[in-house]
């Protein structure tokens, strides 16, 4: 049996060389960075989204989150509308621009995913994979452990 520490070590420097990686060809084809990309799929992927359904989704603070969303403004590609329900915050939406942006980054994205992660595994691998991956995000999300405070 691995011994654990070895298992955190090889799953973050994955992770973070993983990351760069698609960021890096996103960036250069798309001029989308990889945080870009992920909040305009996640805004793109959901109705009525608001910055805190981000914060929470990302695990990350609701302040550096907001900061981000407007950067996404100001480039134009995701939009506010007031919530009726909370006069307190915003409804979040793609503007068209964000959405063709979204769209043609997908393809690139889902292209680098299967040559750093599909090609690599056999297909009962990636299913393995993927169900422990999940069972292990559930284990912290359940705890609510690792969540950003602020």
């Amino acid at each position: 049996m691995p011994g654990l520490a070895q298992v955190f070590s090889d799953l973050i420097r994955y992770e973070t060389r993983l990351y760069n990686a698609v960021g890096d060809v996103l960036r250069a084809e798309h001029g989308v960075s990889m945080g870009q990309y992920e909040l305009l799929r996640i805004i793109g992927g959901r109705d009525d989204c608001r910055v805190a359904d981000i914060a929470q989704e990302m695990a990350i603070t609701v302040g550096a989150t907001s900061k981000a969303v407007d950067r996404l403004e100001a480039a134009g590609w995701v939009s506010r509308r007031p919530n009726p329900e909370n006069r307190r915050s915003s409804l979040l939406g793609l503007t068209p621009e964000g959405r063709r942006r979204l769209n043609t980054a997908t393809k690139t994205f889902e292209r680098e995913l299967r040559v750093w992660l599909g090609d690599p595994l056999t297909a009962r691998s990636l299913e393995v994979f993927a169900a422990t991956l999940a069972r292990l995000r559930r284990t912290v999300e359940d705890a609510r452990a690792g969540m950003p405070t602020g």
